[in-house]
């Protein structure tokens, strides 16, 4: 899942940011709404956390752009308001949910995942395939009911094969979705995390690789 961390609080968003990639996310951060719009013009996210009150463009019209845009992009509103007009108005400008500050980084992951399950097809809590258990909300793997501990990147690269339901995903589109935006586009980051998360997994192998194309399960 890849989200977009909107805050102006640098060390909050700092923070959220943090925890959300040890929740095996890929996330980017920005301070301000103007780099918001931009980030979201040229990246595909499933979720945007927004904080409403932004300098240089307001949270307000940031959510504006992704609903006149027609991005699948769900959008999580934080506030230091938890006035119920506050809500009422965040949600009728086209936020999908609303977080008053403070809140429990436990709740705000919940939520962001609820929301990330919503920009796809839908699919069971949890995933499983070809002997394969994965549980997003436990961070939970199992193979042939043996729990492997995987590696934040390796359980995202996991849960993003596990969702194409069969199908191929390239290297880019593994990037893009566990990766955030400082990657080196030309690194071998997916091809290593791939060939770990394969020797993880066990015998007999369970990940495919299309030649020239990429990897399925």
């Amino acid at each position: 899942m890849r989200v977009l961390v909107v805050e102006d609080e640098q060390l909050l968003a700092d923070a959220v940011a943090t925890g959300l990639r040890r929740e095996a996310m890929a996330v980017d951060v920005v301070y301000d709404g103007a780099a918001a719009q931009e980030r979201i013009d040229v990246n595909d996210y499933d979720v945007v956390v927004l904080d409403r009150d932004l300098p240089l463009v307001h949270g307000d019209d940031v959510c504006r752009r992704v609903v006149e845009l027609g991005l699948p992009t769900r959008v999580l509103m934080l506030t230091a308001s938890g006035d119920i007009s506050d809500r009422v108005e965040g949600l009728e400008l086209g936020a999908d949910d609303y977080l008053p500050k403070p809140f429990a980084f436990s709740e705000l992951t919940a939520r962001v995942r609820a929301l990330g399950r919503r920009t796809a097809t839908a699919l069971p809590p949890v995933l499983e395939r070809a002997g394969i258990r994965l549980d997003p909300n436990r961070r939970e793997v199992f193979r042939d009911g043996t729990e492997i501990q995987l590696a934040p990147k390796e359980f995202a690269v996991l849960e993003v094969l596990l969702r194409s339901e069969g199908a191929v995903v390239s290297a880019e589109q593994l990037l893009e979705k566990a990766w955030d935006e400082n990657t080196d586009p030309f690194t071998n980051v997916v091809r290593v995390t791939v060939m770990t998360l394969r020797r993880k997994l066990g015998e007999p192998p369970v990940i495919v690789t299309v030649p020239g194309a990429g990897y399925r399960i």
